[in-house]
This record gives structure tokens, C-alpha cells and sequence, in this order.
């Protein structure tokens, strides 16, 4: 398998996170003098900064205390700070968010939403636009192609690929390409468009995104596979974070953007920078159609194994959050964000 631990080196490398600073820690039992908000790495931070900025000055003013943006390094990173406490909310992508979930007492309360018409975003195989690399080609696994896959807890960069065009085939890329590098969406972008890499993952959200900013690198790139389409990223906070500032916190999010006078339409074109619609309400099964999708691969990986003990419990726990998906869709009338 890929060896990520340079990339993430877990619980340690949390404590170094990239930012403004290092973050203020609530004083136990009182509310937070400074609201910590991490903010997923899909780009390098500074990039990030540019753009969040206006909108956290909006939080903090919404909120009424200070809020301090928190960019890590990578996604493990931003689950470790939820989970010791050294940030309180923030914007993650689905896997990293489920790990949040999981692992660091960590609620979906919102997410975001497209502003396109399609509420979903999709996961990409990119090669340079000049190349005559196939889709063919890559799944050859001759070992004579470069390949960028995302953060190990990336959604579109690493989930989505593995889940649905490489473990259905019993393909592990360590053993079909020549190199693997791993790296955010950005990186991986740029690094495809000069040739750098063979063939890399990215997304639907953020080849958009460098075409809005009038960006040459979207061009520069050949899309060879899609996956099908994917939930929005989720806005998660602490369950112990004090509820009058959830309240508030809550508030911002879904009246963000929200209407038709001017400081609406100043709002909406803030969050259109990042290629966000706008938010909405969510909970914690915002996050099944991605448990669904480890389920999935770990039931592949199961079966290529050919151990029928490990088979058998892979497609009991695959077949108990369909399920339990089945059911909500069923009491809601309508399916959950992706399909």
C-alpha cells in the first residue's frame, strides 16, 4: 500500500498545523473566548485565505466573538484538531468528515450545496490535454505511468477512485503505476497539466473553480473517467461546544447568502468564489452514501482475498447500511445527497 506517514503523520503533526497562529483552547466549562475554524486543504492555505476570509470576518461578526481560521496540512490533521479540542467547527470533506464523526466527537449540522444545477460534485481521472494517455491505458497497470492520488482521506481523490474504478478491479495502485505521489486536488492539478504526472485524481469542484478564476490550467488537462456523483462537503462542529454558540453558529451558516438585498448578493458572491452555492441543513446522514462507499470497497477487498469469514462479514455490514439508507429515504421521500 501507498506509505502516507511523510504525508500524515497523524496525532503529532496535528499539533503543527498551518494557520494564523496557534489556536486558543476553550477555558473548560465556559464558552469559547475564540471560535477555532478549520478549513479543509484542497489548496494551499494562503490561496484558501484570500477567499475565507471575508467570509470568517462575517462569522465572527454573526457570532460575536473572534473566530480564527485553523488550515491544516491535510485532512488528518483537521480531525485531530477537532478531536483535542484545538478547533471547534469546520469545513470538511465526507471522509474526513466521517472520520470526525467517528473519532473526534465530532455532528454534521450543515453542508454545503453547488451552484450549479446539480447538487453533487463528481471525482476525475486527469491527464495532460496533449497526452493520448486512455483510460485503457491506466487500468493496463504496466507500471510505466506517474500517478497523484489525493489525501488518504480525501473523498474524490482517494475514496471514490479506489471504490469505484480500482477495487472493483482488484487494482492497488502502488502495484500498477510506476510512481505514486500523493497530494492535495491543487497540487495534483498543476502537477498533471505540466507533465509532471502521467495521470492523477481530482474533482469536478475544483477543475471549475480554476476555470471561474480565469485559470489556463483547467484547459491544460483531459478528464479520462467520472465517478458517480457525490455528496457536498459537510460543516461540522464539536457536540461539546456550548450550545448558545452552536445556536449562533448554526444561524450564520443557513441565513448565509440568504435573500435578495445587497448584503445578500455581496454574501453569494463571497461563497461563489469557492464554488459554493450557499449552505443548508444537514445531520450526521449526510454521511451514509460515504459509509456506503468504504463498505463497498472493503467488500471487494474481501472478496478478491477469497476469505468467506471476512466476505460474509464485509456484505452483512454493506448490506446493514443500505439498509438503514433504504429507510431514510423511505421517510424523507427522497434519496440522500448522492446517488
Amino acid at each position: 500500500m501507498i506509505d502516507r506517514r511523510m504525508l500524515l503523520a497523524g496525532a503529532g503533526a496535528a499539533l503543527g498545523l498551518a494557520g494564523c497562529g496557534s489556536p486558543e483552547q476553550t477555558a473548560p466549562g465556559g464558552p469559547p473566548q475564540v471560535l477555532n475554524f478549520s478549513i479543509l486543504a484542497t489548496e494551499n492555505a494562503s490561496s484558501l485565505e484570500t477567499f475565507w476570509k471575508p467570509i470568517l470576518a462575517d462569522m465572527e461578526k454573526s457570532i460575536g466573538i473572534p473566530v480564527k481560521p485553523f488550515y491544516g496540512t491535510n485532512y488528518t490533521a483537521l480531525i485531530e484538531a477537532l478531536r483535542f479540542k484545538q478547533t471547534d467547527a469546520g469545513w470538511f470533506s465526507n471522509q474526513s468528515g466521517l472520520e470526525a464523526v467517528r473519532r473526534s466527537n465530532g455532528e454534521v449540522f450543515a453542508r454545503t450545496f453547488d451552484p450549479s444545477e446539480e447538487d453533487g460534485y463528481r471525482s476525475l481521472l486527469i491527464v495532460p490535454a496533449n497526452s493520448t494517455t486512455t483510460l485503457e491505458d491506466v487500468l493496463r497497470c504496466d507500471r510505466t505511468l506517474t500517478f497523484g492520488i489525493g489525501d488518504a482521506k480525501s473523498t474524490s481523490g482517494t475514496l471514490a477512485p479506489m471504490t469505484y474504478l480500482f477495487a472493483p478491479r482488484g487494482i492497488e495502485p502502488d502495484r500498477c503505476f510506476k510512481q505514486v505521489r500523493a497530494a492535495n486536488h491543487q497540487a495534483n492539478l498543476f502537477a498533471t497539466a505540466r507533465g509532471v504526472l502521467d495521470v492523477a485524481t481530482n474533482n469536478s469542484t475544483a477543475i471549475r473553480l480554476q476555470r471561474e478564476r480565469g485559470s489556463p490550467v483547467a484547459d491544460q488537462v483531459r478528464v479520462i473517467w467520472e465517478s458517480p456523483k457525490l455528496p457536498e462537503d459537510p460543516i461540522i462542529w464539536r457536540k461539546d461546544l456550548d450550545p448558545a454558540v452552536k445556536e449562533k453558529l448554526r444561524q450564520f451558516f443557513l441565513t448565509y447568502g440568504k435573500g435578495d438585498g445587497p448584503e445578500a448578493q455581496r454574501q453569494r458572491k463571497l461563497v461563489e468564489a469557492l464554488s459554493i452555492g450557499g449552505f443548508m441543513p444537514a445531520d450526521d446522514t449526510h454521511l451514509l452514501p460515504v459509509r456506503e462507499m468504504e463498505a463497498t470497497q472493503a467488500l471487494l477487498q474481501a472478496r478478491n482475498s477469497g476469505d468467506q469469514a471476512r466476505i460474509a462479514k464485509a456484505q452483512q455490514e454493506l448490506d446493514a447500511i443500505r439498509a438503514e439508507r433504504a429507510a431514510i429515504e423511505a421517510r424523507a421521500g427522497q434519496p440522500l445527497a448522492a446517488q
